[in-house]
């Protein structure tokens, strides 16, 4: 077991904050497992704790926004993470943020994108919820994404420089890889996180 979660560590992710607005509560909280599932139609996928409030929120409510953190916005991932953070509008005193068309799910200023979502489906896999979600509407900006890695927050210091080029992959015929001209600089090391749902 535990060979299998050190390995899980080297899962690196795009690192968000899910918020939802269900009648008058408002509900945040980071989420490392954000994922597209689908272009066509376009579809994201997200695992939160069973029996979490973000998951039963999401059931209840049925929209949902994902904020994807920009690489100075630690502070609000591990916020967000907090299980003695303030609930409610509280939540989101310190943090600027827009209600989503629609859903009014928090925003979160700063982010480098949102994507406002309604479930698809929903399904109970082992100890967390599944879910599928259609997205109506997303917007981004420019910058560095905050990532999840090893157990720490990090962000990309620098993109590898030169142009990416296909190589053929060995011991694959037809296949190829994908090689930066120079190695990416190592991402510069954040506060660890113990992330949550």
């Amino acid at each position: 077991m535990r060979r299998r979660r050190r390995a899980l560590r080297h899962l690196a992710s795009a690192v968000t904050v899910v918020t939802v607005r269900n009648g008058d509560r408002l509900h945040g909280a980071t989420v490392g497992s954000a994922t597209l599932v689908s272009r066509n139609p376009l579809l994201l996928g997200l695992c939160l704790r069973s029996g979490s409030a973000t998951a039963g929120l999401i059931r209840e409510e049925g929209r949902f926004a994902v904020n994807v953190l920009a690489g100075d916005q630690a502070s609000v991932a591990r916020f967000f993470s907090d299980p003695n953070r303030p609930l409610g509008a509280a939540q989101f005193a310190a943090t600027g943020w827009d209600p989503a068309p629609g859903s009014g799910a928090p925003l979160l200023r700063g982010a480098l994108a949102h994507f406002s979502c309604r479930i698809a489906t929903q399904v109970l896999v082992g100890d967390h919820e599944v879910l599928l979600a259609h997205v109506h509407d997303a917007v981004a900006r420019d910058g560095k994404p905050l990532l999840s890695y090893d157990g720490n927050l990090h962000t990309v210091a620098q993109p590898s420089a030169g142009p990416i080029a296909a190589h053929p992959a060995p011991g694959f015929p037809g296949a190829a890889v994908t090689a930066a001209a120079q190695p990416a600089p190592r991402p510069r090391l954040h506060t660890p996180i113990e992330q949550e749902d």
